[in-house]
């Protein structure tokens, strides 16, 4: 038998784990029908015993102030938003909590992780800060700041899911025949901004929500973000 027979017959032969399976079923229903939340965690729990997660969370802990937070496994203080929006208007706290309120979503609405090694401390942490990142990175809880902080969290992390959100979602514009000049703009935007920026993940930001906004983006070299209509049709064009 060739080496390429070899190949075919192996890759034919393989099984998804349940999960896995979950994972690609909603990357195809992104290609359909947009990215959804729910999809996100299928997707994200279906990477969790990859080797593409290893080797992202091996990268992540050569960054010494990161490296430093998988070892404390931090996890913030609960908080309250009805707090939060007490705080002074220039303050994190307070734009988070205006954001929050802005798209009615609870404070931990997402699915709870049991903290059982570095991947899932990783998960857990990331569903708890993703919405501080759109708050201190600019890219907010817009369909234009959702593209952002996609590419932003790829940038800085190396997340694997980030990879597939941003796929499944050009290939939906694809489908639904939208111009991409656009939306590659915001992406090598978002990249760049990312790339320039301290790292998000080694941040404690539960401990300074009183620390005024700008002084977060300027300790953390956070470029201003322009703001862009990302899905165009084509005859805008």
């Amino acid at each position: 038998m060739s080496t390429l027979a070899s190949i075919i017959d192996a890759d034919v032969s393989l099984s998804f784990a349940p999960e896995v399976a979950k994972a690609v079923q909603a990357f195809f229903c992104f290609i359909s029908s947009g990215v959804d939340i729910q999809g996100i965690f299928d997707i994200e729990d279906g990477f969790a015993k990859q080797d593409v997660r290893a080797a992202q969370i091996a990268y992540l802990k050569s960054i010494p102030e990161v490296a430093q937070i998988f070892e404390e496994r931090y996890i913030g203080p609960t908080h309250n938003v009805e707090e939060l929006i007490k705080l002074p208007k220039d303050s994190l706290g307070y734009a988070y909590a205006y954001n929050l309120r802005e798209v009615s979503y609870p404070a931990g609405f997402y699915p709870k992780v049991e903290i059982l090694d570095d991947v899932s401390y990783y998960s857990l942490r990331m569903r708890q800060t993703h919405d501080i990142w759109h708050t201190v990175s600019g890219y907010g809880l817009t369909l234009f700041g959702g593209i952002g902080i996609t590419v932003f969290q790829y940038a800085q992390n190396r997340d694997p899911v980030g990879a597939i959100l941003l796929a499944g979602d050009i290939l939906n514009n694809i489908k639904m025949q939208r111009e991409l000049d656009t939306y590659m703009l915001i992406v090598h935007e978002s990249y760049n901004a990312a790339r320039q920026a301290k790292p998000f993940l080694a941040q404690k930001w539960e401990e300074a929500w009183e620390k005024p906004l700008a002084e977060w983006r300027a300790e953390l070299n956070v470029a201003p973000v322009t703001d862009r209509t990302p899905y165009l049709p084509l005859t805008a064009i």
